[in-house]
């Protein structure tokens, strides 16, 4: 037996409870709704798989937990297994012991692992972690307030199974500083380090953005369509190149540096028009785990309108001829129309797997600190990020970095996980991650409040926000003052991770049909195990959930035919949900006795 296989075995028993769970479970505390809050399971089904389904999806990845729902809820018999022992395939949350198991898991090429590749774990002191306390993501995301995936999450009812915190802190590295980006009005007004004729240039940038697809500007930009975006900021709005950094790497998130001036418009809009939707912050996330937490909420909705969920079940051969699908289990399941699959989760052999030409590079850090310093007053994490050349390394392309407190509920009270990420390759990407966090150890060791060192600030470098709260605008100051500075203490790291993941999405780049053409177009001389089976893409390389809905939405209409009934569903009003309260033993009534019926369990989460 190979040490994943030991591995994934012990690590089978161990799992967070999600957000649905840690509510309370007692029928008065819960409120109804047609998707009811699933503080345990649905009605739990026996273990034998159905002999025949509609569509067959490999993988609970968010795109394919979106898509098992949408099928579902249109009607569509689904069945929804997993190769892995928990919920979220390539976008899982996961616990200490489980990334270890995915870690051997990685590097022994193990079925259901595709994709990944060189992880590396070093845990100093293991004894000293409880692993549940523990929420790591696979692949962090972000969620703009102004998103095509809030909005399903609403129209949904999904978001009942979720809490979601604000994020508005976004910081820039930049001459041995991180920076606090001002990207409002009222921040620019009151910011005393910009001058008057500078804070005028920044305005005016920022109501270009807002109203650039107005005739005016779709002429401007029409005119510079083939510029680089920040060369473009710079020559028309006579932007500084550090303002420049800003706004593309920092507000928009860019990934790479070269690109296009509508690509960089679009971006620096999607933050500009997040802001204040909700609340003075632009982007938020799940609390207990990201996309993982939120493939399990649409796995939730895809059982309760009937779909039927397997773990630690894989797909190992499918005949388009007789339209079965053989498992690894060893049963036999009759698909009347489709087979989609995680790459992940491709079957030996398979064929079929769309070329995964693009990388990630992850390294992902506990630390025992709890790093509130970069944090907004009452919220639990922030972003920071180095543009090119930035770093030691003359980095060619940004480091992104997400901050997770132990507010996230992701980790214990006193420390933080970092997530860290480049497009860059090989060994260089990982020379960039870690002179990044070499930069935010110092930094965080210096602004602490029990790193041993003050400085004073005069009335010129705070300002008064319109909500009493006090800023510091002179960070500059700070810098220089911190730069000679040699903190009493060492960070302690109590986790580090990195590793290597491929995807056939480009930077940038939208899922369109052409993506999964091959599936339709092989033909069965010389075919493989995967034959017309439909491949969804493993993550993008983005820190944000863009693309995730449309890719979705072309999966469904691979199926359907078209999107026009994706999600269409007419829910029941509140009012007539609360009239209609569900009895605990009703058919559809939830199961809250776990232990009770886990032998039989085939929807676990």
């Amino acid at each position: 037996m190979t040490s994943a296989v030991k591995s994934r075995r012990a690590s089978m028993a161990e799992r967070r409870p999600s957000m649905a769970e840690r509510r309370p479970s007692g029928l008065n505390s819960r409120r109804p709704s047609v998707i009811p809050y699933l503080a345990g399971l649905e009605k739990p089904v026996l273990p034998t798989l159905p002999s025949k389904c509609d569509v067959l999806i490999c993988g609970t990845g968010l795109v394919e937990s979106i898509l098992a729902a949408a099928l579902a809820w249109q009607g569509s018999n689904v069945l929804h297994v997993d190769a892995n022992p928990y919920y979220g395939d390539t976008c899982a949350t996961l616990t200490i012991e489980q990334i270890r198991a995915w870690c051997a898991s990685v590097n022994d090429g193990s079925p259901g692992f595709h994709g990944f590749s060189k992880a590396m774990l070093h845990i100093p002191s293991p004894h000293k972690l409880n692993s549940r306390d523990y929420g790591i993501d696979l692949t962090p995301r972000l969620l703009f307030a102004k998103s095509d995936l809030l909005s399903l999450l609403v129209a949904s009812r999904v978001y009942r199974y979720l809490e979601f915190q604000s994020i508005s802190n976004f910081h820039t590295f930049e001459n041995d500083t991180f920076d606090k980006m001002m990207s409002t009005k009222e921040e620019i007004f009151v910011d005393q380090s910009i001058n008057l004729p500078t804070k005028r240039l920044l305005m005016r940038f920022i109501k270009f953005v807002l109203e650039y697809e107005l005739p005016e500007g779709k002429k401007i930009v029409e005119s510079h369509m083939n510029e680089n975006f920040v060369d473009f900021v710079h020559n028309i709005f006579h932007l500084s190149p550090k303002q420049v950094n800003e706004f593309c790497y920092t507000l928009g998130l860019s990934p790479m540096p070269k690109i296009s001036v509508p690509q960089g418009l679009s971006r620096v809009r999607r933050y500009l028009i997040s802001f204040s939707v909700y609340g003075d912050f632009p982007t938020l996330y799940s609390k207990y785990g990201g996309p993982g937490e939120i493939s399990q909420g649409f796995c939730r909705s895809a059982a309760v309108a009937g779909a039927t969920y397997k773990l630690n079940t894989s797909l190992k051969y499918y005949d388009p001829k007789t339209k079965i699908a053989y498992l690894n289990d060893g049963s036999k399941v009759n698909i009347t129309e489709k087979v989609v699959c995680s790459p992940s989760q491709a079957p030996g052999g398979s064929k079929n797997v769309p070329k995964m030409q693009y990388e990630v590079t992850r390294l992902i850090s506990i630390v025992e600190k709890s790093c509130k310093e970069w944090f907004a007053e009452g919220e639990n994490a922030a972003v920071v990020v180095f543009p090119p050349k930035t770093l030691s390394t003359m980095n060619a392309y940004p480091v992104q970095a997400i901050i997770m407190g132990s507010g996230t509920g992701s980790c214990p009270d006193g420390q933080c996980i970092w997530y860290l990420s480049t497009i860059e390759r090989g060994e260089r990407a990982r020379k960039d991650l870690q002179a990044a966090v070499k930069k935010m150890e110092e930094s965080i060791l210096r602004e602490s409040e029990d790193g041993g060192f003050d400085v004073e600030l005069s009335d010129n470098d705070v300002a008064i926000q319109a909500n009493g709260n006090v800023s510091v605008i002179n960070s500059v100051k700070l810098g220089k003052s911190f730069k000679e500075f040699v903190p009493r203490e060492k960070l302690k790291y109590l986790f580090k991770l990195i590793f290597t993941q491929t995807t056939s999405v480009a930077p940038f780049g939208v899922v369109s049909n052409n993506v999964f053409e091959k599936a339709e177009e092989t033909e069965h001389i010389d075919a493989g195990p995967d034959e017309k089976v439909i491949y969804s893409s493993m993550p993008s390389t983005e820190i944000s959930y863009d693309g995730v809905v449309t890719e979705a939405k072309v999966l469904y209409s691979k199926i359907v035919g078209s999107d026009d009934d994706f999600f269409d569903v007419d829910f029941e009003d509140e009012d007539e949900d609360n009239a209609n309260t569900r009895n605990i033993d009703d058919e559809s009534a939830i199961a809250d006795d776990t232990e009770e019926f886990q032998s039989e369990m085939a929807f676990e989460l």
